[in-house]
């Protein structure tokens, strides 16, 4: 019984010429573990039909379709197109014409894009753009909905609150990046002190160095600075973390088991990343200040107790609060972005290397584009 059972089971495949036409029967088992026969078998088919140019394959008399098998159909069918050549399917069960339509609009061939005129190739580039920022704008307000919905459940029950995970992307995001963000701030302001003790000094106005250094890291460098630190350091780690989630189906195991990945892993960075940026400013403006400092005094002649004193005549605490009070937004911004693209990966390693570098190329335009509003606000109302 063993033998007859198993060419039972091996597919088959038979044609006949009718009208034009060449229908062809498949019948048996058009599995995984069949694979060599039914690749065997649509290679002597497909020999034999010649230049055929309409073949019809009835598929009533499969006992068993899977995945694989579905695919070597449905890739033979893509490949005749393509030569010119129809294939149709007919008869197949309701699940098999099922699995075929699954496995089409998944295609392992990519869709084409129409082709353009060369002289309208700028504009068609210029129209989908436009469509993929208005589709980045829509996707954006929705999970910003989410998020508001979610930090609001977490604010009610406190026991959805992660607090290790917000603790553990403190420690990544703050205190492991304060080196190199006091570093970059410390080597910016002895640039802009240098400069400006250089074009100054055409004038005799080197004291205003002082001032020149200590309004322009307070309302803006500081923040900047950290803000670009941070979109290119822990936002490009959110977008790689969650995009390697995504794509090991991690975020979809969470929500099989209940849980809320938004709560889970995103709102824990988000209030991470609001709570170390204004901190990580903080520093940034010092360390912009000392370097300004250092500098002023080995190559503009100003003593520390000079500087000190002119710094605090000519710079008041509301120009550390513009830079103090932006950090947050900033941080929400950084936030978002990354968290969007790291949920939109799809698949490849190819697809988050794209969306990590467009996490942080976004980020960082947000942040500047958010700041030079912030610098028109508090200029209008003299802050």
């Amino acid at each position: 019984m063993a033998p007859s059972a198993d060419l039972a089971s091996r597919p088959r495949i038979s044609g006949t010429r009718r009208a034009g036409a060449l229908e062809a029967e498949l019948s048996g088992q058009w599995t995984a573990d069949q694979a060599r026969a039914i690749e065997t078998g649509l290679t002597g088919f497909l020999t034999e039909a010649g230049q055929q140019v309409r073949i019809v394959m009835d598929l009533s008399n499969i006992v068993r379709l899977d995945t694989v098998g579905a695919w070597i159909l449905d890739r033979m069918q893509h490949d005749l197109g393509l030569k010119g050549r129809i294939v149709d399917f007919v008869g197949a069960k309701p699940e098999h014409q099922t699995l075929l339509k699954e496995v089409a609009a998944h295609g392992f061939i990519p869709k084409k894009d129409p082709e353009v005129e060369w002289s309208f190739q700028p504009l068609a580039a210029l129209g989908k753009a436009e469509v993929d920022l208005g589709r980045d704008v829509v996707g954006g307000l929705s999970f910003l909905g989410e998020l508001v919905v979610a930090a609001a459940r977490v604010a009610s029950w406190r026991r959805h609150f992660r607090l290790a995970a917000f603790v553990r992307q403190l420690e990544l995001i703050a205190l492991r990046g304060v080196p190199i963000i006091i570093l970059i701030s410390f080597l910016v302001g002895c640039i802009v002190a240098q400069q400006g003790v250089f074009q100054l000094r055409r004038f005799g106005a080197d004291p205003f160095v002082v001032e020149l250094v200590g309004i322009l890291s307070l309302r803006e460098l500081g923040l900047l600075l950290t803000a670009v630190m941070v979109a290119g350091r822990s936002g490009s780690s959110f977008t790689a973390e969650l995009g390697s989630m995504k794509m090991r189906e991690e975020i979809d195991a969470l929500k099989v088991l209940g849980l809320d990945p938004i709560e889970v892993l995103i709102i824990p960075r988000l209030l991470a990343l609001v709570v170390a940026l204004p901190l990580l400013t903080f520093l940034a403006d010092m360390a912009a200040l000392l370097g300004g400092g250092v500098v002023a005094q080995f190559y503009g002649g100003i003593e520390p107790r000079a500087f000190l004193t002119r710094l605090q005549a000519g710079v008041d605490m509301s120009t550390f609060m513009v830079g103090i009070i932006k950090a947050p937004v900033m941080a929400l911004i950084i936030g978002v972005v990354a968290s969007i693209e790291g949920l939109s990966v799809q698949g490849s390693a190819e697809a988050l290397g794209r969306r990590v570098t467009a996490s942080v190329v976004k980020a960082i335009f947000m942040v500047i584009v958010a700041d030079g509003f912030f610098a028109m606000f508090f200029a209008a109302i003299d802050f």
